[in-house]
């Protein structure tokens, strides 16, 4: 009798317990990628090896460097800048009232070749302190509109820019109506140099970006004017200043190409510049400077990257130099135990 109701407690007791819900175990499911025991290369940085990767890196960068340096200090680079002294000494007191006068702006200067100049030289224009990257003056465009002749009422990005008298502007938008407008010609012996402005626009952007039957139209009509005009007859993807100007720069102080001469240039020849000083960066304070440039196979003057290899490969030889030094003057037993701190201090431990 007590033997059935051990069995009968014992057999409740079981199904209540099979009755009961399993709780959900948070274990993950086994993989070897989870467990992370997959292959895996695992390094042991000996001296030896930390040593051999610093010597490595400077080997490779020193070099580097000093090509990159070399190459940079072969670029002749001139700059004339020229905001102040080509306005009238007696009315730098009004630069901003000059500018916007009807007044004659043409300017002489005179620059000296200090090193012969290969062709071909590359002129550009340099602004200082104007924000091309500033998002209002980014966005005041219209893509749609400057590749397509459908999309010539498209102006709704353009504000404050997009229409005047009604009519659409085309191109509109800031960035279109503040084209710069300085004019530079340059002669030698009396001989003029010609400028070439050919394909100083990247070529993506004439074929992919400004339509061959998209026209200038209703262009700088507007009560105020910003910068330069566009000759009506040319289709926008031909009017290679404007393309160079609308691809704005990322930085305030920014060059463009203006053109290219296409002969060389001797060492102390004077250069005669006649130019039209119309743009006005007087009103914001900014700077306009003239460059001529020879370029190298790196591009053009520019001694940043040289000086950036040959710290890297300097910093790391010193490193190099410096674990040598100490590897041989105190050498320590690569996994020796006894440096571990509770073997160091056993009785803080």
């Amino acid at each position: 009798m007590s033997s059935n109701a051990a069995a009968s407690s014992s057999g409740g007791a079981g199904s209540a317990d099979s009755a009961a819900p399993r709780r959900n175990s948070k274990r993950p499911k086994y993989s070897r990628f989870t467990q992370q025991e997959l292959p895996a290369c695992k390094p042991i940085l000996t001296p030896k090896w930390v040593v051999s990767a610093f010597i490595l890196v400077s080997v490779i960068f020193i070099p580097i460097g000093v090509a990159s340096l070399l190459a940079s200090r072969d670029v002749v680079e001139i700059v004339d800048r020229y905001e102040t002294e080509c306005i009238p000494e007696p009315l730098r007191g009004d630069k901003v009232g000059f500018i916007q006068s009807a007044a004659n702006k043409t300017c002489e200067r005179k620059i000296t070749v200090p090193k012969r100049m290969k062709s071909p030289i590359y002129v550009y224009y340099q602004l200082d302190n104007f924000y091309q990257n500033h998002r209002r003056y980014v966005k005041s465009r219209s893509d749609a509109q400057l590749k397509s002749l459908k999309e010539e009422n498209e102006t709704k990005s353009c504000d404050p820019e997009g229409t005047s008298g009604g009519k659409p502007i085309v191109p509109c938008g800031l960035i279109a109506w503040s084209l710069f407008n300085d004019t530079y010609s340059f002669s030698r012996n009396n001989q003029q140099l010609a400028v070439n402005k050919k394909d100083i626009s990247w070529k993506s952007d004439r074929d992919g970006k400004f339509g061959k039957k998209v026209f200038p139209k209703n262009f700088q009509k507007g009560g105020l004017i910003g910068g330069g005009t566009l000759n009506e007859s040319i289709p926008l993807n031909e009017q290679e200043d404007l393309i160079v100007w609308m691809r704005t720069a990322a930085l305030p102080t920014f060059r463009k190409l203006y053109g290219r001469i296409e002969v060389d240039l001797q060492p102390n020849d004077i250069i005669h510049i006649t130019l039209k000083n119309r743009y006005n960066t007087y009103s914001f304070g900014g700077k306009k400077k003239l460059v001529l440039s020879t370029t190298s196979w790196l591009g053009g003057k520019n001694d940043f990257l040289g000086i950036a290899y040959l710290t890297v490969g300097g910093l790391c030889l010193f490193l190099a130099l410096s674990f040598t030094i100490i590897y041989l003057v105190k050498p320590r037993k690569l996994g020796d135990p006894s440096y571990l701190s509770w073997n160091r201090n056993p009785a803080g431990h």
